[in-house]
């Protein structure tokens, strides 16, 4: 991977070897600028020699390819693994604030200003790859000169995935359409057989509707159809496990990607965007094996490879610093300190 330049002045330059740019800094000529990625700033003038430069960005739910190059040489390229421990964290922290609400501790007055939501509102985990997806382009477009930015998105069509036939107004009709009732729907979807003996019908032992992850989750594919004796038997004797073997579908990496890709849309207007199915017939006429990187690479408009950088980057996205001041065991207010929260080690 090549090293990032930036004049005295602020200015992008094009990128140098690692070995020039050790010894300008070991000459005094140059000094460190950041670290991630890794750019130089020089300490006297220069001639400010550029060239068109391509940077090509795979995006995605949870890794995003990045891959800089120009005519026939690829100056970097990398992984960015994005974030996925914010509903977690979120969770965490209500837990803790709810549980203080029970504790003698000092009172805190209700907040009603803080419900609404804004327009464009996204989730907080969604929100959190956004962001920091298009800080990383910026990064990358603001250390290079005249970059020509080329994006890959993804456009799903989930109900499409589902039915691949569908058309039309069956676009208004959802997976419970001309169904009665649930029950029905679960009838005629497990053919009038229980989900947890496999028998059908016994009289005096009628239909029930079970949700197998909980209730919180009230979606078709999350709910059993089971006899009323196997619902209390599921139920008394913690059986659950015995439905959740087989894992629901999930649409959240699809669902994402169309969000990322308005959001792309508006905020490089100049940018020029391309598609999976375009990328794979290019990254295969490159002759280059399957990653996230070389994606990158494909995307970015090259034809022909004489110069390729044997060391990608890779960089996870981590918290910085933990900012919450409910905590299961808190620091302050103890006979003995508390040194073995989690909270003291610093993220890295």
């Amino acid at each position: 991977m090549l090293v990032f330049v930036i004049n005295k002045h602020g200015r992008p330059l094009m990128p140098c070897s690692q070995k020039k740019a050790r010894l300008l800094l070991k000459q005094g000529k140059a000094k460190i600028h950041q670290y991630e990625p890794f750019t130089i700033q020089l300490l006297f003038g220069s001639s400010g020699y550029k060239q068109e430069v391509s940077v090509g960005i795979d995006t995605g739910a949870k890794y995003v390819g990045v891959a800089v190059t120009s005519e026939n040489k690829v100056h970097a390229k990398g992984t960015i693994e994005l974030r996925d421990d914010i509903k977690e964290l979120l969770e965490i922290r209500r837990i803790y604030r709810r549980g203080r609400r029970g504790r003698k501790t000092r009172y805190r007055q209700p907040r009603f200003q803080n419900r609404a939501r804004k327009d464009g509102w996204l989730p907080p985990s969604i929100q959190s790859r956004v962001d920091n997806t298009i800080s990383w382009i910026d990064k990358f477009t603001s250390l290079l000169p005249n970059p020509k930015l080329i994006i890959e998105v993804g456009k799903f069509d989930i109900q499409k995935i589902e039915n691949p036939d569908i058309k039309g107004a069956e676009y208004q009709q959802g997976e419970m359409y001309e169904y009665r009732n649930r029950i029905a729907y679960l009838l005629a979807r497990e053919n009038g057989k229980c989900q947890l003996c496999n028998k059908p019908y016994e009289k005096g032992n009628g239909w029930r509707l079970h949700h197998i992850w909980g209730r919180h989750k009230d979606r078709p594919h999350h709910w059993a159809l089971l006899h009323e004796r196997c619902h209390i038997s599921i139920h008394a004797n913690g059986e659950e496990a015995k439905l959740q073997k087989k894992k629901p579908k999930s649409y959240k990496e699809s669902a994402f990607m169309n969000i990322i890709r308005k959001k792309l849309f508006n905020q490089y207007p100049d940018a020029r965007f391309t598609y999976g199915n375009i990328t794979f017939q290019d990254r295969c006429d490159l002759n280059l094996e399957k990653t996230h990187y070389n994606d990158a690479i494909a995307i970015s408009g090259i034809k022909t490879i004489k110069s390729n950088t044997l060391y990608p980057f890779r960089v996870k996205q981590v918290r910085v610093k933990k900012r919450s001041l409910h905590e299961a065991i808190p620091r302050k207010g103890r006979k003995q300190k508390n040194t073995t929260a989690k909270r003291n080690a610093k993220n890295t």
